[in-house]
């Protein structure tokens, strides 16, 4: 399994940012994918979780202002992000659940500037 993160950068605060998540060795539709953000000397934080069936959940931190979303065909995951905050710079990673697997992205970089 593979998930190739890709879509982060630099942004001004109340900018907006797309994430994406593109799989391999595994069907997105299939499993559970998250988002998760770390910020530097913090824990990783969850952020955003979309399930096979396609229910939605996020962290009151991002409530209102990410979606997460897929697109089957391209077995990718995105996560849009709006009206940034500084506070939501960090690391994004994202992660696939399926059985007992437990697949990590390698983490694209998102920097927000006030």
């Amino acid at each position: 399994v593979q998930l190739q993160a890709s879509g982060g950068g630099l942004v001004q605060a109340g900018g907006s940012l797309r994430l994406s998540c593109a799989a391999s060795g595994t069907i997105v539709s299939s499993n559970a994918m998250y988002w998760y953000r770390q910020a530097p000397g913090k824990q990783r934080e969850l952020l955003a979780g979309i399930t096979s069936g396609g229910s939605t959940n996020y962290a009151d931190s991002v409530e209102g202002r990410f979606t997460i979303s897929r697109d089957n065909a391209k077995n990718t995951v995105y996560l849009q992000m709006n009206s940034l905050k500084p506070e939501d710079a960090g690391v994004y990673y994202c992660n696939s659940r399926w059985g007992i697997r437990n697949d990590w992205g390698q983490g694209t970089l998102v920097t927000v500037s006030s």
